[in-house]
């Protein structure tokens, strides 16, 4: 394992609506971060189809329009599968560039869109993989009405040359279950892709890397107005081009909670910082929260891991 790496996150703006030019813009800044020397690379939340700020979709309790429905549409044909076209493109450049990435992509599966995080890097065979992916558990708020649940089935983190990578997206981030069954995988680089923009995530992920004893590395999009057509989708924000509903905030956080690069406001960003992974077991010195802090004779926690599927086929049954 390298010990001495360099990481980084990416601040910028999907291109809502062209999927295909967001997938291009996204190996740019893949091109860029290995040529700063990046070996890992951090998108924000739902990057790939877009998150779709201040959109309702008409949806009111108890009914729906066809207005509503044809933005659903819009935005359903933005998303991107797992085995499709796109991660497939996303990944090769990742194995080119020997770089581990986790992207936010809106995920379509059937009928239903979900918040993912992909994993995407070099697979057993030299080549570009997706080696996993995490389907955000609880969407918050009015995500609720255009994204599905996911389920414990997703929340394995995967090896890569720098150690564990698992993904927390956006508030998941505030559920402390979900983080403990981060930190019991030994999670060493802990992506945070988020859309949220507060001055208070910062201090947020602080609290995450000096918890876990994990690098954090949190990546929000820097979205103006001017990139969210009013034509595009119905939309309760200011029609002002210059109107930000982004800020970014993008942020590379060590261990010991000390900011490596960022917070970066008001424009786009790759942020890059080279990180010790030993500093992990130097931190962990006085404080391990799922070792000898843990405390499992007081406090015990179930992860159920299993998917869960609405049909469970049985082969033969009833033959």
């Amino acid at each position: 394992m390298t010990r001495n790496v360099t990481v980084a996150v990416a601040q910028t703006a999907t291109v809502l609506f062209d999927t295909a030019a967001t997938v291009a813009q996204a190996q740019r800044l893949m091109h860029e971060a290995a040529r700063q020397g990046a070996r890992v690379l951090v998108f924000p939340e739902a990057y790939i189809g877009g998150y779709p700020k201040g959109a309702d979709f008409h949806i009111f309790i108890g009914a729906r329009t066809p207005e509503g429905r044809a933005d659903y549409q819009k935005y359903y044909e933005a998303a991107v599968t797992l085995d499709g076209p796109e991660l497939a493109a996303l990944a090769q450049t990742a194995g080119e560039l020997d770089l581990t990435v986790c992207v936010g992509i809106i995920e379509r599966d059937g009928g239903t869109l979900y918040c993912t995080a992909a994993y995407l890097g070099r697979g057993a065979d030299g080549h570009g993989t997706v080696l996993g992916h995490h389907r955000k558990l609880m969407p918050t708020a009015l995500e609720r009405l255009v994204w599905g649940y996911g389920d414990g089935s997703t929340l394995q983190a995967i090896d890569t040359p720098h150690g564990k990578l698992g993904a927390v997206i956006c508030w998941e981030n505030y559920m402390p279950a979900l983080r403990m069954a981060m930190y019991q995988q030994r999670v060493a680089l802990y992506c945070a892709p988020t859309a949220d923009d507060r001055d208070t995530w910062v201090s947020s992920m602080q609290h995450v890397a000096m918890e876990g004893r994990c690098f954090v590395l949190s990546a929000c999009q820097h979205l103006r107005r001017s990139q969210f057509p009013m034509d595009a989708m119905h939309n309760r924000l200011p029609a002002a081009d210059d109107t930000v509903l982004m800020r970014g905030g993008s942020v590379i956080i060590s261990p010991a909670g000390r900011i490596l690069a960022g917070p970066v406001y008001g424009e786009d960003a790759l942020l890059t910082a080279e990180i010790d992974l030993d500093e992990i077991p130097r931190m962990q010195m006085d404080f391990d929260p799922v070792g000898h802090y843990a405390r499992p004779d007081v406090f015990q926690l179930r992860v159920h891991t299993a998917a869960q599927r609405a049909v469970d086929l049985q082969p033969g049954h009833g033959q």
